[in-house]
């Protein structure tokens, strides 16, 4: 077997603690490690193949398993063992055994509603899984010398990783190669200030580079890696963390709490109390208690949430996080980088001015060598190097790749005939005085949208502090940028639905603003140099809030104006494609990259929009506010249930009457008025943006109209024992109430239903055909033991209705009057930390 470069074949103990499998990890403030005295051989060619089999062989892979979902025994397990089902399971076994199968058809339905529920997410899941392996990392692995793209898990121990700008590490590992490698670690120690590494440094997991490049030597790969361990810590994939969920979650609580006390008063009134039949006291008894538990509201939102990862799925969009799918419906505003959002990644250069008389070939041979001297060139740059081939005779001694933070980069040469000279490449603005004479030609290109870049002469070394101060202007290369054909009708989508669009960019001001004057954003003309801003978040926030464009804006500026909109009680969406970007997509409400982007920033982003269409972004917040609009209309809907079932059993036990139903008349009444209606209501198109106080929205519905419901059928009910005599009595009895709370169900379902549209009218009519038919074919009407005796108390019980349904109309305009929900706001503060969680693949 080959030996490795260094002493011992299983290689060196990296230096520092062991972190072991169960200790508990501070994703703020990662376990510290000693600094690396001596350095380790390293073969610049990497590993050879029989090295790699060796180390596949030993196990010595990066074998964590990508989970962009739920495992299916997860989904399994989270969809039949909830707390309901266990309840609802405990009551139809008893069903069985003391009333016919009829009044157990609320079980049957459990268990339709359970497997269209684990349907649903396995769909999701296989959606999802998909999808991350399109978009999964590919990180450059060095074997026998060659540099190839490789996946994430084939990675080996002492494999030679190269990285570049934007590179995401993916294992721990040592510097093996550095050149001006610049590495952040905020994802791991909350630190944004970028760290210099050098040859023998450390570097962990979940970590990128934001500048230059260089290669590392992996020692902790698989679960060793920190990054793995956190991600054991903390599973990615989570239903929960979303206003939408733990509102439902806070609701089915306190119903859990006000159903005991009555459930037992229930089952007391009517098996001890009341000298009836046991078999039809018990299914009496059940029949109060199973329609107080909302058990399809969970079910549904799981549904409507899969749904929306599957047709989102069909787009090429990955939702990292399901919560996203809702948090991007509640944005109103949506920041907005240029490059690779508002424009394609790639350039041309239009044109070469040359300054000062300087030799125009002489300029091509230097942007030519600058182009060679980056191994890992930017979209500027890759411009460059397509315009202007290489000058084999010039040979780079030395190069300083570009950064966010600079706004250039640069190399130095030993040209042809023997003489150095040192080169900057970059943003004008920053390269020149104030007040220089070549700014103002540079304003006039910016204002027609073309981006410019000074090719300037340094007059010191590369590695000097002020090495761009005296610097000596030399050309002016200037670049077209190829504009999103999608961008102009994205931009108009968001005008409409009164989302603000903000336009942060590292790049010249009045090139943003030309190009956003392109595409049509309002306010595109008045652009902001944000090295003017000030610093203090509340004067900041009034400067956001007032202007559209903003221009040369750092990283770490990007990420205090997402904290300053947020301060305003804003939601924020952030998208963008760069290693700048990565600080604010990671603090703003929803952080949005392309596919193509680095893969820092598809790393962070809770929505990847894998086709690199900006486009698809309205898509996104359609089906957020598909899911959350009609959710809440349907949570009404199943809480109104609730409300008037356990009112009713409060009735009954203080009235000491029989409860007047079986579990097969509200199994019927569910079914109508709240779960087939709900299941394509939830599913409907809904435009309306997402508003906040999900808990109070639905129980100023809810709780009037279970109240006006429940005593509606209790007075028929009332009426109808007053009124009946005799054997069969109790049928008969039973009969009105259900008419009775059937009618107002469905002016519930009515009222809930709208805006009307044709599906929506026939969707609500063939609910009440469907009882009619119940009521008029002599099969049913046993089936389901239900009969209208007479004609004066079923009309009767028509008339209690009628009011109700009256009373219900004015509720509902009163509570509309009373707490109108544009005059709702957020209760809960924001803080430019609240999003400093950790993601990771």
């Amino acid at each position: 077997m080959t030996q490795p470069p260094w002493t011992g074949t299983e290689g060196p103990e990296p230096s520092g603690p062991v972190i072991s499998a169960g200790a508990e990890l501070d994703p703020v403030h990662p376990p510290t490690r000693p600094p690396v005295t001596a350095r380790r051989r390293v073969s610049p060619t990497g590993l050879t193949t029989a090295e790699v089999a060796d180390r596949v062989a030993r196990g010595q892979i990066n074998d964590v398993p990508v989970r962009s979902s739920r495992s299916t025994v997860d989904i399994i397990r989270g969809n039949v063992f909830t707390r309901f089902n266990a309840i609802i399971g405990v009551l139809w076994v008893i069903m069985f055994f003391v009333a016919p199968i009829q009044d157990s058809l609320f079980g049957f339905v459990i268990i339709a509603n359970t497997g269209i529920g684990i349907i649903q997410e396995l769909r999701a899941k296989k959606t999802l899984d998909s999808l991350a392996v399109i978009g999964e990392a590919k990180p450059t692995v060095r074997r026998d010398g060659v540099a190839a793209e490789v996946s994430t898990s084939e990675i080996v121990l002492h494999d030679l990783v190269e990285l570049g700008p934007g590179d995401k590490v993916v294992v721990d590992g040592e510097v093996a190669e550095a050149d001006s490698l610049e590495i952040d670690e905020s994802l791991l120690t909350g630190e944004a200030d970028p760290v210099v590494k050098q040859p023998g440094d450390l570097v962990m997991s979940g970590s990128f580079v934001v500048a230059g490049g260089g290669a590392f030597t992996a020692t902790k790969v698989g679960r060793e890696a920190y990054a793995a361990q956190l991600a054991e810590e903390a599973s990615r994939f989570t239903l929960v963390a979303s206003e939408l969920r733990s509102g439902i979650s806070t609701i089915l609580k306190y119903v859990t709490w006000m159903m005991i006390p009555t459930a037992t008063g229930l089952v007391i009134s009517q098996l001890v109390v009341k000298e009836t039949n046991v078999k039809d006291s018990v299914a009496r008894t059940v029949g109060g208690i199973v329609p107080m538990i909302p058990e399809g509201l969970v079910l549904l939102t799981s549904v409507a949430f899969a749904i929306g990862v599957i047709r989102l799925g069909r787009q090429q969009c990955l939702v990292q996080e399901l919560p996203a799918i809702e948090g991007l419906a509640r944005v109103d505003v949506v920041c907005l980088d240029k490059t690779g959002t508002l424009t394609e990644g790639g350039m041309d250069v239009a044109e070469l001015r040359t300054l000062g008389g300087t030799d125009e070939p002489y300029v091509r041979k230097v942007l030519g060598a600058l182009g060679e001297s980056d191994p890992r060139p930017n979209a500027s740059l890759q411009a460059v190097i397509d315009a202007y081939p290489d000058s084999e005779d010039w040979r780079c001694t030395e190069s300083l790749p570009f950064s966010s933070a600079r706004k250039y980069s640069g190399a130095s040469f030993s040209e042809g005939n023997g003489e150095e000279s040192t080169w900057l490449l970059g943003a004008p603005d920053v390269l020149l005085p104030p007040g220089d004479p070549v700014l103002a030609d540079i304003d006039q290109l910016n204002q027609h949208g073309l981006r410019v870049l000074l090719l300037a002469r340094a007059a010191g070394e590369l590695d000097a502090a002020d090495v761009a101060a005296g610097a000596k202007p030399t050309a002016l290369v200037v670049l077209e940028q190829r504009l999103r054909p999608e961008a102009a009708d994205t931009l108009r989508y968001f005008g409409e639905q009164n989302v603000a669009a903000k336009v942060i960019s590292g790049d010249n001001a009045i090139a943003v603003g030309a190009v956003a004057g392109k595409l049509g954003l309002p306010g595109a003309a008045d652009t902001v140099d944000a090295r003017r801003l000030p610093a203090e978040q509340s004067a900041m926030a009034e400067e956001l809030d007032a202007n559209t464009v903003f221009g040369r804006v750092s990283p770490q500026q990007k990420r205090d104006m997402v904290g300053a909109l947020q301060s305003r009680g804003h939601t924020v969406a952030m998208t963008g494609d760069g290693v700048n970007d990565v600080l604010a997509l990671k603090d703003a409400d929803i952080g949005v990259s392309m596919g193509t982007g680095s893969e820092a920033t598809r790393a962070v982003a809770q929505i990847v929009l894998l086709n690199n269409s900006f486009a698809t972004l309205p898509s996104v917040v359609a089906e957020g506010r598909r899911v959350i609009g009609n959710i809440t209309r349907v949570a009404t809907l199943f809480l109104t249930k609730t409300v008037y079932s356990v009112l009713l059993a409060i009735l009954v036990v203080c009235s000491q009457v029989e409860y007047p139903f079986l579990p097969r008349h509200l199994t019927l009444l569910s079914t109508l008025t709240i779960g087939v209606p709900a299941f394509f209501l939830a599913l409907a198109p809904n435009t309306e943006r997402a508003k906040p106080n999900f808990v109070r929205r639905v129980m100023r519905y809810a709780i009037p109209a279970g109240v006006i419901a429940g005593t509606a059928t209790f007075c028929t009910y009332l009426l109808a024992r007053s009124h009946y005599s005799g054997p069969g009595a109790l049928d008969a009895e039973t009969s009105a109430a259900t008419l009775t709370l059937f009618l107002v169900a469905m002016w519930v379902l009515a009222i809930i239903a709208r805006p009307y549209t044709w599906w929506r009218i026939a969707l609500v009519a063939t609910m009440g055909g469907a009882f009619l038919l119940v009521l008029v074919v002599p099969w049913l009407q046993h089936f389901f033991a239900l009969k209208l005796v007479g004609t004066t108390m079923p009309w009767a019980a028509v008339a209690v209705a009628a009011a109700a349904a009256a009373l219900l109309e004015f509720t509902w305009r009163w509570v509309d009057r009373r707490f109108p929900a544009d005059a709702e706001t957020r209760t809960t503060s924001r803080t430019t930390s609240r999003r400093r969680s950790h993601r990771w693949r």
